[in-house]
Order: C-alpha cells, then structure tokens, then sequence
C-alpha cells in the first residue's frame, strides 16, 4: 500500500510539475512575444484573445483604460518603438488559475516597469489587470508619457 501512495505522489509531482513548467512558458511568451505582436501589428483580434473581459489597465498617469478602450486604441494608433524587449522579473502562478507577470519594457527610446494579473480559463491564460509606471526617456531619464 505505502508503494502504491508513493507512486502516486511521484506521478502527481511530475504531471504538476510539467504543467507547471507549461503555463510558465506560455506566460513568456504571451507577454515577451504576443502581447507586443498585438500593438505592434495591430492585431484586435489577438489582443482580445489575450485580454479578459473585464481588463483594465492603469497608465503611468493613473488614468484607467478597459478592455475595449486598448482595442480601439490598437485599430487605431500604430505602435513602432523600434528595437523592444520586455524583461521579466517576476512570474508566479497560484493554484494553477492565477499568474503575476512583472518586469521592465525597453524600447529605443524608453523604459517603463509593470506589473500584469492574468487568470486562466478554459485552459487559456488572460489578462485582468496591468499597470504601467516608471515610464523614462531614454534621451533625459526624465518620465514622458507614451
């Protein structure tokens, strides 16, 4: 019996493990590679696939924008801040429906830091939350607003 709830345990450990390992890796790469594909390219359709419903983002100014308002923002505004790499700096998932995604965007000529909420749905990671702040100038170190 102990060797059967021994195997058990080893099995359950390395399903979690790599399912861990899974979100881990499509967290990455929704927020270093698609999340900025879909501003860059104006990709609505991408963006809302990668947004929940009830997003909302706080700006460096501390103004809220929603779901909808980033969707028109992208249809409408182009996106080129020419060379850009988003670094992260913190990924946790919690009880594997709950993720924080942190860090710092460098473009040509800025870098901001901010922090991302995502929930996982129907076997999909979506964003609830960000917050953008931190935002500086390449050129003067001083804040801008992009």
């Amino acid at each position: 019996m102990y060797k059967h709830r021994a195997l058990l345990l080893l099995v359950l450990t390395a399903f979690f493990s790599i399912s861990f390992a899974d979100d881990e890796n499509e967290l990455r790469h929704i927020k270093t590679v698609l999340w900025p594909q879909a501003y860059r390219t104006q990709d609505v359709e991408l963006l809302d696939r990668l947004l929940h419903d009830s997003f909302e983002v706080i700006n460096d100014a501390g103004e809220r924008s929603s779901k909808q308002d980033e969707l028109d923002y992208i249809r409408n505004n182009t996106w080129n801040p020419g060379n850009f790499k988003y670094r992260i700096d913190r990924l946790e998932i919690f009880f594997n429906a709950f993720a924080i995604v942190s860090g710092t965007g460098m473009a040509d000529a800025y870098t901001y830091t901010s922090s991302n909420a995502l929930i996982k749905e129907n076997g999909q990671w979506r964003a609830v939350s960000s917050h953008v702040s931190g935002v500086k100038s390449k050129d003067d170190g001083n804040e801008t607003a992009q």
